[in-house]
């Protein structure tokens, strides 16, 4: 294990987060807010801790598989421990779990909230749970590697243990030019999304706040309806921006550069469009009758659907108290599958599926024909067999997890269904589940402190996608 270069990357993560910290201070000052020291105390830690780790110098700065998995877990879980400390001393937060639930939920992109009624919390806290999504949406050391140059050697095994998917690639040679082109295409569609819902008449300070949340995904805003409160303008613009930021961003890129074909025939993006068109014309059928008209039931439904499967969890009806069983059965599902790969999106990921059910036909075929040579092939490229193994074993895990998580949570006093879907959400990084306890007009406070910081385990192992976590606690991960 390279220690000084794990503490040193570290130490430029505790820096980056003051940076951070100062943008929900400043807005405080633009509203009048007294909570300054939520900000300084927390602040000032970080860059006591950060300045000397900073510095360190590193001989050897080549980051191997182990030290990348090391590093990003424990940036995502102090950024977290440190993130959840204005929540406390500002006191929209009082409990510590409570707080770091929170933060956990931000920077993973979930969206599960303990806020009993967001609009009565400072703007300057409103800022910071929406900045949070932002930044976890495309990843916190991706942001590294793209303003600090150095990290070409060693930083595409940071960049694979936080970029969700089962492969990860640079889009040019060098990796900090690849992680500001990310970043550049991430920048410019938030700008666009911020623009687009000013013209809608949605207030600056909530222009800003939505763009943040839906560019990574998230779902934290600022209104107890969530984006029900706005026009139907507004909802469609989020709408389509949800399944916009839900495609691999090597699409765009891929777009940029004229190569348009090649990216509208991406496997995983035309099984992605086709599950939401089908899931959407499902809803709509199923609520029609309900909601009154099919243009407005195709509506509500391509919201939820292109909430549920970007994993944003914003809503725009109550439908955990108002639509049918079918329509929240099909909700149920898109939290497990998810976006895309290399989305900022969570669950699964539809490449991961798509991969698993070709794998499973190939097993089919050779069972049937023995002596046959059955290649596995993604994206018109043959699968490696590491590849494949790494889907199955990530499936069987997701399930595992799944399973203990919700048996571990029925020791509090919920319901089955209740504690099942909560599971999902988080570890899908969703936000709301799909019962009356946890819904859209719900929130997790109902859970004990233990229930809480176990979910911002699992919402941080479905954000690094099971591994980096696992490894952080093998003992083996330590040993030189």
């Amino acid at each position: 294990m390279n220690y000084k270069m794990v503490l040193n990357v570290l130490g430029k993560v505790f820096l980056l987060e003051v940076i951070l910290l100062a943008l929900p201070m400043i807005v405080g000052f633009i509203y009048n807010e007294s909570s300054y020291m939520a900000w300084l105390i927390p602040m000032a830690s970080l860059f006591v801790l950060g300045a000397p780790l900073s510095f360190i110098r590193v001989k050897n700065k080549a980051i191997y598989a182990k030290e990348g998995f090391v590093i990003v877990s424990l940036a995502w879980i102090l950024m977290s421990a440190f993130g959840a400390v204005p929540f406390v001393i500002n006191g929209a937060l009082p409990s510590y779990a409570d707080a770091f639930f929170e933060t956990v939920s931000g920077f993973t992109t979930t969206g599960s909230t303990v806020v009993p009624n967001v609009e009565t919390i400072d703007r300057s806290i409103q800022f910071w749970r929406a900045l949070t999504h932002w930044i976890g949406g495309m990843g916190v050391l991706v942001f590294v590697l793209a303003i600090t140059p150095g990290y070409n050697s060693g930083g595409m095994h940071v960049l694979r243990a936080e970029s969700p998917g089962p492969t990860v690639g640079k889009l040019v040679s060098k990796l900090s030019f690849t992680a500001r082109i990310l970043y550049g295409i991430y920048m410019a569609m938030t700008v666009l999304l911020i623009i687009l819902l000013l013209i809608g008449k949605m207030p600056v300070f909530d222009s800003i706040v939505h763009a943040f949340a839906t560019a990574g995904t998230g779902g934290f805003g600022v209104k107890t309806e969530s984006i029900g409160w706005y026009s139907t303008y507004n909802q469609a613009v989020i709408a389509i921006f949800m399944f916009l930021f839900s495609i691999n961003f090597n699409l765009y890129y891929l777009i940029l550069i004229g190569n348009v074909k090649k990216a509208f025939k991406s496997e995983e993006f035309r099984a992605f469009t086709m599950i939401v068109v089908v899931s959407t014309l499902s809803i709509a059928l199923n609520i029609m009758a309900q909601v009154g008209n099919f243009g407005m039931a195709l509506h509500h439904a391509f919201f939820q659907v292109s909430s549920i499967s970007s994993t944003t969890g914003f809503s725009s009806t109550d439908f955990a108290n108002e639509w049918p069983d079918f329509s929240r059965a099909i909700l149920m599902v898109l939290m497990v599958t998810g976006a895309c790969a290399g989305s900022t999106g969570g669950g699964i990921k539809v490449s991961r599926l798509v991969i698993l059910c070709k794998s499973v036909t190939a097993d089919i075929k050779r069972m049937l024909h023995p002596r046959s040579v059955v290649a596995v092939k993604f994206e018109n490229e043959p699968l490696s067999k590491e590849t494949e193994r790494n889907v199955r074993s990530y499936f069987v895990v997701y399930i595992l997890i799944i399973a203990l998580s919700s048996l571990v949570l029925c020791l509090d006093i919920n319901d089955f269904m209740t504690n099942f879907s909560s599971t999902l959400a988080c570890l899908g990084n969703v936000g709301p589940g799909i019962t009356k306890l946890n819904g859209p007009m719900a929130n997790y406070a109902l859970y004990s402190p233990y229930s809480k910081v176990l979910l911002s385990i699992v919402m941080l192992v479905g954000r690094l996608e099971i591994f980096p976590i696992l490894i952080l606690f093998t003992p083996r991960t330590w040993k030189k």
